[in-house]
């Protein structure tokens, strides 16, 4: 058995090795010369899996470690009998914790807290609700827009994304899709921008073919109270630098990129490979996730609540350490695509927000529940 594999999954090794031998080969250069003598496929998002790749070869399994599957040509996979599996809801956390801590950065520059804003989450799956949940629970007001939904599965009302527009911030968590009753690519244009409020703010963490880019740099250039967050591009690995520059924050691409989303994005498709082949699961998550980097913050009874929810979502995660580096990276780069990839490859130690022990006195309980609903494992102290 023979299982060729993106060189950015975590844990091929540790979770395949008692399957077959494993070759590694970096996502965007994997071509059909690679695949001649594989069995299963393994992927990321940057690898495009059709006929053109597999025709003809003996790969009987793909599978990608991630939540979206817009780069994988399912109705080929099936009509040549090759299974198929993702995995949905891997990185959820981790893509919530980007946004939080985006928000953050968002309300110290405008001198609010987070109950202040009003936010739309346009689409509610795996991603989209988690992030609704979390907000919701911490007082914010939120819009849900998901046209493939019902208000019970979506946990509450939805709106239109007319509706939706008129919040403070907007956040995309939709997939990628060019046809169909609800294709989402360009979902945000100039159209759509021009119904924003003048001061509003755009996050896209879910593929940057959802929003059209160069709308979005003329608008930003005409509305200079706008601002946009933004983790993935049109064109990537190839970054508008326009756009980069006058964005409030940008990043590579990793806002899933937390330790335990990748790793749990390869439990998956490992648990699915060895249902393909009949095997028994004997390997779990558990048993490789590191400790994380900053096990416990503390806070006093002095603290404001809004002052400790901020420095804890950003102990946890700060997104403008990211932003600093992509910038300073792309800048001084001679090929952006090696750049830009290399900053995925080489992504730092990252843990999700319930890792992050917060220590709280007894006695402050409306802190201990503010903390609570960010997702924070709160210990009375």
């Amino acid at each position: 058995m023979h299982i060729l594999a993106d060189e950015n999954i975590p844990l091929i090794d540790e979770f395949f090795a008692d399957i077959g031998s494993i070759e590694r080969r970096p996502g965007r250069e994997i071509c059909r010369a690679d695949v001649e003598q594989a069995d299963i496929l393994l992927v990321r998002s940057v690898t495009r899996v059709d006929a053109e790749l597999l025709a003809g070869s003996p790969v009987k399994f793909v599978g990608t470690a991630t939540i979206g599957t817009d780069h994988i040509d399912t109705d080929y996979l099936q009509a040549n009998n090759v299974a198929f599996a993702s995995a949905p809801g891997c990185n959820a956390q981790a893509v919530v914790d980007y946004v939080l801590s985006a928000l953050s950065v968002l309300i110290d520059s405008r001198g609010l807290s987070f109950t202040d804003l009003s936010v739309a989450v346009v689409g509610v799956g795996n991603v989209g609700g988690l992030l609704r949940q979390r907000l919701q629970a911490m007082g914010v007001h939120v819009l849900a827009v998901d046209p493939f939904k019902s208000a019970e599965q979506a946990g509450g009302e939805l709106v239109t994304l007319q509706q939706a527009l008129q919040a403070d911030v907007v956040t995309l968590h939709t997939p990628l899709t060019v046809d169909g009753e609800h294709p989402t690519q360009h979902l945000i244009g100039a159209d759509e921008l021009a119904q924003m409020q003048p001061q509003a703010c755009l996050i896209n963490t879910c593929r940057g073919d959802v929003v059209d880019g160069k709308a979005l740099l003329t608008h930003l250039q005409n509305h200079p109270d706008f601002e946009a967050v933004l983790d993935v591009w049109e064109n990537e690995p190839y970054v508008d630098l326009a756009l980069m520059h006058r964005a409030m924050l940008a990043t590579p691409h990793i806002a899933g990129y937390s330790v335990d989303g990748k790793m749990r994005g390869t439990e998956m498709i490992y648990q699915a490979v060895s249902e393909f082949l009949g095997l028994p699961v004997r390997r779990k998550l558990a048993q490789f996730l590191p400790e994380p980097g900053v096990k416990r913050v503390n806070f006093s009874d002095r603290l404001p609540i809004g002052q400790a929810l901020r420095t804890a979502i950003r102990a946890a995660y700060e997104v403008r350490v990211d932003d600093g580096i992509m910038r300073s990276a792309l800048r001084h780069s001679d090929n952006m695509r090696t750049t830009f990839d290399q900053l995925r490859r080489q992504y730092p130690l990252r843990r999700d927000i319930p890792n992050l022990r917060v220590g709280v006195p007894a006695r402050c309980q409306d802190m201990a529940k503010a903390l609570e609903a960010a997702g924070f494992d709160v210990r009375p102290k």
